[in-house]
């Protein structure tokens, strides 16, 4: 068997996630049915960084699948490319080194979430940015950005509906915030994310940027340990994973 493993994007807007489910077409599924075609008919199993939710995109997945058949590197990227939608897109395909895991191999991780911060709406970019009407405060919002960054227990900053048994501490390697004009650009790198990790952030930061709160109270929400204690969930759309480390 040959494990394959490829850097994939894909516009999540009319999925209802990436992971396989039930009810409801998913990223997982349009992959593993494109691959079974290609197979002939025998499923194959993808395996993925991690997940993401209803709407949330992604620039730089990774996954990871075994097949016995013998085709040269360079043709898989094209011939999944040529059965997949066109919202999900092969960028990269490769053979990585023995033992290599999507998952379990990671070492990092980037997601970034845009804001259109203006009165109306972007009728043609809701799909891809959250809005929000009121002014935010932009150097507030990067004040409170210095207390995410570091080794934090971010239980507050986690949806209670994790399937997250073990330790809630987690290692944010930056925690940024820039503005272009009517667009508000957050960025998180770290070790790993909990379940809506960084939409809670997200959503935390813009009440610091509409002086709900203040870049201060972010220490105390850390150490509450509570998820009432944080911010609102920001909405899904506007969140990016960007890319993974290995």
């Amino acid at each position: 068997m040959n494990r394959i493993r490829m850097i994939i994007a894909y516009d999540g807007t009319r999925y209802a996630g990436y992971q396989v489910q039930p009810n409801g077409n998913t990223v997982q599924a349009e992959l593993e049915k494109a691959l079974k075609k290609i197979h002939k008919g025998s499923p194959v199993k993808v395996t993925a960084s991690g997940r993401t939710d209803a709407r949330v995109h992604a620039v730089g997945q990774v996954i990871h699948f075994d097949t016995p058949l013998e085709i040269p590197l360079s043709n898989w990227k094209r011939a999944l490319n040529s059965m997949l939608p066109d919202d999900i897109q092969v960028k990269q395909a490769d053979q990585p080194a023995d033992g290599f895991h999507a998952r379990y191999d990671t070492t990092g991780k980037e997601y970034r979430y845009f804001v259109r911060n203006h009165p109306d709406p972007d009728l043609f970019r809701r799909h891809y940015t959250s809005h929000v009407k009121a002014p935010l405060n932009v150097a507030a919002m990067k004040q409170a950005c210095a207390y995410i960054e570091g080794e934090h227990d971010f239980t507050s900053f986690c949806s209670p509906k994790t399937d997250i048994k073990g330790s809630k501490v987690r290692t944010i390697f930056k925690a940024d915030v820039e503005s272009s004009g009517e667009e508000v650009m957050f960025t998180f790198k770290g070790s790993g994310f909990l379940y809506n990790m960084v939409r809670i952030l997200v959503g935390t930061l813009l009440e610091v940027g509409k002086g709900e709160r203040t870049p201060e109270d972010i220490p105390g929400i850390l150490e509450a340990r509570s998820r009432e204690s944080a911010g609102r969930t920001a909405p899904p759309q506007g969140l990016f994973l960007w890319k993974v480390d290995y």
